[in-house]
């Protein structure tokens, strides 16, 4: 059983890996500025601000896993990148690993290819959000801690609550070329994208990387 934190843990993406982990039986800790819609039993709901670094703090001591879901939203619309680097930072004091649901915008169409983000593909009223999101990987790349072992998942091109799907219980794992099914579709559900991350972290497969899932 792992101890793990997700920040963000009441939105679409970090409520689905809370309710996973937790059916796993680890223990887990949902750290969110706003209150769960449904609560899951057993879980410790602590509500705050992420760039309150000292509630941050006393979450994430004592944990082995801290899963960053955090969105380009609200008051951390412009502000998500200076908030991820105090959860980098954190996180590498407490001896924790990383997993940041990251985007899929930060993918490549093919290996050497620019990323989708910076290829200008993406639709004009997603491309700040996109840009802020990829930009969370660029800093992994050039600035985390030396000793943070950190993980930057992509999920699918259609993921979210407006395509929330039904579970499958089967994904697949690529790295930073994004995969896309034979009718040339990129998309995961909620509850298989949460089933993917909490296999991740019950057997590492990966270190300081880019990963994704899809179906």
């Amino acid at each position: 059983m792992a101890r793990i934190v997700v920040v963000g843990g009441t939105g679409y993406a970090g409520r689905h890996i809370v309710r996973e982990a937790a059916g796993r039986g680890h223990q887990v800790t949902s750290f969110s500025r706003s209150g769960a819609s449904e609560s899951v039993a057993g879980v410790d709901y602590r509500h705050g601000n992420v760039t309150d670094l000292n509630a941050l703090k006393t979450a994430i001591q004592g944990a082995d896993v801290v899963v960053g879901s955090l969105s380009p939203r609200g008051e951390l619309s412009g502000a998500l990148t200076s908030a991820y680097r105090g959860v980098f930072g954190l996180t590498a004091d407490a001896k924790a690993r990383l997993l940041v649901v990251g985007g899929f915008t930060a993918l490549r169409p093919s290996t050497g290819a620019q990323r989708f983000i910076d290829a200008g593909t993406v639709a004009p009223e997603f491309a700040a959000a996109a840009r802020e999101t990829a930009d969370v990987l660029e800093n992994l790349l050039a600035d985390a801690p030396s000793n943070l072992d950190w993980l930057y998942m992509s999920p699918g091109r259609v993921f979210g609550a407006f395509a929330p799907g039904e579970r499958r219980g089967a994904y697949r794992i690529g790295d930073e070329v994004a995969l896309f099914d034979p009718e040339g579709k990129s998309a995961i559900g909620g509850e298989d994208f949460a089933s993917a991350v909490v296999d991740e972290i019950e057997k590492p497969s990966r270190h300081r990387a880019h990963i994704q899932f899809v179906y």
